[in-house]
């Protein structure tokens, strides 16, 4: 039998290709726009023409006004910071407004109660609140620029939850002074925490790593410094923790980056990786839902059918 060239082992790979994942959805979004009569960019018609058409990338119109209000409100303080590509049909900010936002402005949790509880993390009791943007710059001494932000944040009187919502990301962020070109990667755990710049700057990231006991983890005690890639993730689960909450990712199980199962049911990805460096006794705190997850639970309601369908349609999620 004849050796296989790369084109044909590229056909044999067991794992569904992001690319594929990626032009479904750009699809679903244009043929979304288009159905509506949408003004989009000639060359991108799954993105609207102009960041302030914004508000016709979301489904419900009283989660549109929500959310100008919401930002407004916040105008001067720590602000509730709309994205640069908002208008964009593949906005993770625009799908978790469209997702829970109808949640929330109708005082309706109880489908999001529900795919949080499935998932294994404990439901705040009392009265229960939700909002999107959540930041508290004293966690990690964050006193200028912009600080750690959680995309939506639940809170009631026990108990916190801080979601982070990933719809076609790649990659949970990394660090920018890395990027910049101002760090040269190593680990400050292993060669000197007076190396990190943003430790000489005041922040208390490594402080909250070893808080937790995440520098003790094999992940994040080696050579290389585990924010370059991950920064955002840590950063958003050692917030959690520290506001006495559970962490959780919305994320599209059509999204090979996070979460991918061959064919033979072997998991590998993003999640599974990074699960690794936390620590055991805050694993039951760290969790994931999926947005079809999340989608079934509110179909199940039956008290959502007048957006939830469209909502499919546009996100094509069958």
């Amino acid at each position: 039998m004849a050796e296989m060239n790369s084109r044909q082992l590229a056909q044999t790979w067991p794992f569904k290709r992001y690319k594929v994942f990626e032009r479904e959805l750009r699809d679903a979004a244009a043929e979304w726009f288009s159905r509506k009569g949408l003004a989009t960019t000639a060359r991108m018609r799954y993105c609207l023409k102009s960041h302030d058409s914004w508000p016709e990338n979301i489904i419900c119109t009283d989660v549109a006004e929500y959310i100008r209000q919401e930002h407004e409100r916040n105008l001067g303080k720590d602000s509730f910071p709309l994205h640069k590509y908002l208008h964009h049909g593949l906005s993770s900010q625009a799908m978790v407004f469209n997702l829970v936002g109808p949640l929330i402005v109708r005082k309706d949790l109880e489908p999001l109660r529900v795919a949080i509880e499935k998932a294994g993390m404990p439901w705040p009791t009392g009265e229960v609140t939700a909002g999107f943007e959540h930041d508290d710059r004293a966690v990690f001494n964050e006193d200028s620029g912009q600080p750690t932000s959680i995309d939506l944040a639940i809170s009631g009187k026990t108990a916190r939850i801080f979601i982070e919502a990933k719809l076609v990301e790649r990659e949970f962020g990394g660090c920018s002074v890395f990027s910049g070109g101002d760090c040269d990667g190593r680990n400050p755990i292993s060669y000197g925490i007076d190396g990190c710049y943003l430790h000489h700057i005041g922040r208390k990231y490594w402080e909250r790593i070893n808080e937790f006991g995440f520098g003790e983890t094999a992940f994040a005690s080696g050579p290389i410094c585990p924010f370059i890639s991950y920064y955002q993730f840590f950063r958003e689960v050692l917030f959690s923790l520290k506001k006495d909450g559970c962490f959780v990712l919305l994320h599209d199980e059509r999204n090979p980056a996070f979460l991918k199962v061959s064919k033979d049911g072997k998991k590998s990805g993003l999640w599974p990786f990074l699960m690794e460096s936390v620590p055991a006794e805050h694993a039951s705190s760290v969790g994931r839902v999926t947005i079809q997850q999340l989608v079934s639970a509110i179909d199940e309601s039956v008290r959502h059918h007048d957006w939830i369908d469209e909502f499919k349609q546009k996100y094509g999620i069958e």
